[in-house]
């Protein structure tokens, strides 16, 4: 059972990792919840601290998500049309089968939502960059502590791989 309970986590893991990349998927969060899983098995010692500092730093990486992008946009001379061009490009970028949408569609709501706002086309341009620059930001920062959570997972099994193989 427990290693059937270890491939669920590695699983969680993996999908943290690619969880860094979109945006409908929580990355780090959903890393936690495979080092969630491992404190609930009995033959692994994990601390309690361990498992409420990560879910600390799982929450305010998921907040950031959301944050990082917009004050990207709003840093390079963007307005709160262009915020919401933002977050309005993310979600149809994340639904349009082109290959690359999910990083032009933050790029291009920036930039749509700048000129639906009687903003010049370099001021608008500016705006998306930033959105851009946000959301590559945010995403090496999820995949950073994603891949931070992995290697507390690999650590993990590998000290207690005696009691649980």
């Amino acid at each position: 059972m427990d290693q059937l309970l270890i491939i669920f986590a590695g699983f969680l893991m993996v999908l943290g990792l690619i969880g860094s990349f979109l945006p409908v998927l929580p990355g780090p969060l959903t890393g936690w919840f495979g080092l969630l899983i491992l404190y609930l098995i009995p033959n692994i010692d994990l601390s309690i601290v361990t498992i409420v500092v990560t879910l600390i730093i799982a929450i305010l990486i998921w907040v950031l998500d959301y944050i990082i992008p917009a004050m990207g946009t709003k840093r390079f001379g963007g307005t709160k049309a262009g915020m919401i061009g933002t977050t309005v490009g993310l979600i149809l970028g994340i639904l349009s089968p082109i290959p690359g949408g999910i990083i032009l569609g933050p790029f291009v709501g920036a930039f749509v939502g700048e000129r639906l706002n009687k903003a010049n086309t370099k001021t608008a341009f500016r705006a998306a960059f930033g959105s851009l620059l946000g959301f590559l930001t945010s995403a090496f920062i999820k995949l950073m502590v994603s891949i931070v959570y992995l290697g507390l997972f690999i650590s993990i099994i590998w000290n207690h791989k005696a009691e649980l193989f």
